[in-house]
Order: C-alpha cells, then structure tokens, then sequence
C-alpha cells in the first residue's frame, strides 16, 4: 500500500485506496440513517412511519444541506473532508508549484459556484437515482427466484408478464434491463479505478474530469489555515451583553451543527455496525445466550398492531392473518410477523409494508422460518 501511496512525483494525490474508502464511508450513511429512523418509527409510528417510507428523499435533502456546507466551507464533500482530502479546480498547465506540497488551494482553484453545483449533482443525485431504481426492481419482484415463488404466479405477476399497455412494456423492459445496467456502470467505475491506479486518468470517477475537478490531500498549509480560523471563532469579544452572545450562539449553531457530523456520522455507523454484529448469529451475545454460565438475553418485544392495520388473533397459532389458513412456507416480515410467503410477497409488493403494523417492508427482507 505503501507503494501505491508514494506513486508518481506528487505528494498530494491521493491514493485509490483513500478514494475507495471514502466512498464506503458515503455508502454507509444512508443505511446507518435508515435503522436509526425505523427503530424510532417502531416507538413513534404516527409521527415518523411516512418519513421512513420516503427515506430516499429524506436522506438527499439532508445530504444536499451537508454537502453544499462542506463544499463552500471546506471545498471538500463530507466524507473526503473526513479523511483529509479536498477538491480544486483542475489547472488547465500542472506546474510544478501546483503540484508542491503547498497545501492550501489558491483562489483560482477554489470551487466557483458552477463546480459547487456540479458536484452537489453528482453527489446527491446519482445515489438518489441509483436507490430508486434499486427500489423500483424489487417492486417488480427482481431479485427473487422462482424457486421461492413456486410454479404458479399472483395475480399480480400475471398482471405484470400479460399487461400490454405502453406502462407494462416498460415495466418488463426494465426489469430486464436493469441487472444489465447496473453492472455496466459498476463495470464503467471498475475501470476508471483501474486507470486511476496506474496514472491514466487525473480523476477516479468520469465526472470529475466532466466538473474539472479533481481531489487532493490536505497540506500542511491548510492545517495551519483551519487552526487560526479555530481561533477566530473562539476569540473572547469585548461585547459581553447576553443578547449579544445568544444571537451569535444561535447565528453560529447552525455551521457547529453540520460540522460535528464529521464525528457524529462515523460515530453512528460504527454503533448501527456493532449492534449487527452483535446481534448476528454467531456473535458473542448468541454464545451467552446459549452458555448455562453466561445470562440469558431476553427475545426483543414484539411490535404492537397498528390501529389501522389487519386485526391480528394471538390464540390462532400457525394460522395466517391474511388469508386465515395454515401457513404454507412460513416467512417473517422485519416487523417479526409471520405470514404464508405467497401472503408476505404480494403484501409487500402492493402495499411496500406490513399489514399488521405498517412498517415499511421491502421483498427483499422477506426471511424464510425453519420450522
């Protein structure tokens, strides 16, 4: 890695290695978010239950708030600003003092409005197209094989492969084209990794040389330039009115706010992380469980019926509560219901929720119960 590091005459470029990582750490976000909202929506469903079931639009809006703040503040996205890179504006002759470790970007390479927009475009809304059309797949029953399904489809599967409108033909064109796409442009990435690799290209993703952009590592200069603005907005003011100090302390909570998410955001995903692995089946809270020394961890409480939901008959065990016959392929929704499969699938693939509580559901959290 070493040696990757150190490639070329430039101090500042960065590795692949540092570009990949920062992208795992934005892919992670989203996730991390979604648990954390869905366990309040479980407490509060009135309240947050339509906000996780548009928890794609919720994410980009706040993640355009948070990057725009990062690009004028740091000329940087969140996640390179929390490994110590940022973007410049790619000079159009790379001299040799552009490439000296000079650290802090000249105003001609600074982010003008026109890149700032452009990389908002690229940073939000390609994760926001990408998560609909991921979305929209599984609506379709992409991703599920027909082995689980059965021989016979749903009225809903029928409807889909038979219906002849303009609407029907794109729904069965996309879904057999998606897969196919995806892989492209994961493939279209791949490459332009490569080429990042061995110096091909000045840019690890193509749209950064469409922005004229490109990312570099923090210098020294910059260090020193972030420490005296500190110490400018940590200076004592002779103003020692209190009306004074609490409009600055609320002008100024705002930017504190979006800048400690630099450490909060991480913080989260570390916790969302630990807690799946703790709770995964061959985790140390399983050994407990299991151990005669160890103490018992209790099963999580089950989720109450939602008011407006299916009512739901505790005594009729093994008994579905949508179609009231003895559960043929038992499979669990993530609000730990269990329903026939055939039920659970057309369910979902409607309603996108569980009908006994209404927490949002997608097929492919469906799981199937050993019995």
């Amino acid at each position: 890695m070493e040696f990757f590091n150190d490639i070329g005459a430039d101090p500042l470029k960065p590795s692949l290695f540092e570009l990949v990582a920062q992208e795992q750490l934005k892919d992670l976000l989203q996730p991390a978010l979604k648990y954390v909202l869905a366990v309040f929506a479980q407490r509060y469903p009135r309240y947050l239950l339509r906000l996780v079931n548009r928890h794609e639009e919720f994410y980009a809006l706040i993640m355009l708030v948070v990057e725009r703040h990062y690009l004028t503040k740091h000329n940087a996205s969140f996640s390179e600003n929390f490994y110590g890179l940022k973007r410049r504006r790619r000079p159009y002759i790379e001299t040799e003092r552009t490439k000296a470790a000079v650290g802090q970007v000249p105003a001609g390479e600074k982010l003008r409005s026109t890149e700032m927009w452009k990389s908002l475009a690229f940073l939000v809304g390609i994760p926001y197209v990408r998560a609909k059309m991921q979305d929209y797949f599984e609506e379709l029953g992409g991703g599920v094989s027909d082995d689980v399904m059965g021989e016979s489809l749903d009225s809903r599967q029928i409807q889909l492969l038979t219906d002849q409108s303009l609407r029907g033909r794109f729904r069965r064109l996309f879904k057999r084209l998606y897969p196919w796409l995806n892989m492209s442009f994961e493939s279209w990435l791949l490459i332009y990794n490569i080429a990042y690799l061995f110096n091909q290209t000045p840019a690890y993703r193509p749209w950064l040389n469409w922005i004229g952009v490109d990312v570099r590592r923090l210098g020294i200069e910059d260090f020193k330039a972030a420490s005296l603005l500190a110490q400018k907005a940590t200076a004592p003011t002779r103003d020692i009115r209190i009306s004074s100090k609490i409009k600055a302390l609320l002008k100024s909570s705002p930017r504190l706010l979006l800048d400690s998410l630099r450490f909060l955001l991480p913080t989260a995903i570390f916790f969302v992380k630990f807690l799946e692995w703790w709770y995964s089946p061959g985790s140390p809270a399983r050994s407990l469980s299991t151990s005669p020394l160890g103490p018992a961890i209790p099963p999580p409480r089950m989720l109450p019926p939602h008011p407006h939901g299916i009512p739901f008959d505790k005594s009729a065990y093994g008994i579905c509560p949508l179609c009231h016959k003895p559960i043929s392929n038992a499979t669990a929704l993530p609000s730990g219901y269990v329903f026939c499969y055939r039920c659970a699938f057309d369910q979902v693939e409607r309603h996108s929720r569980c009908p006994v509580t209404l927490l949002p559901a997608k097929v492919w959290q469906l799981r199937k119960v050993l019995v």
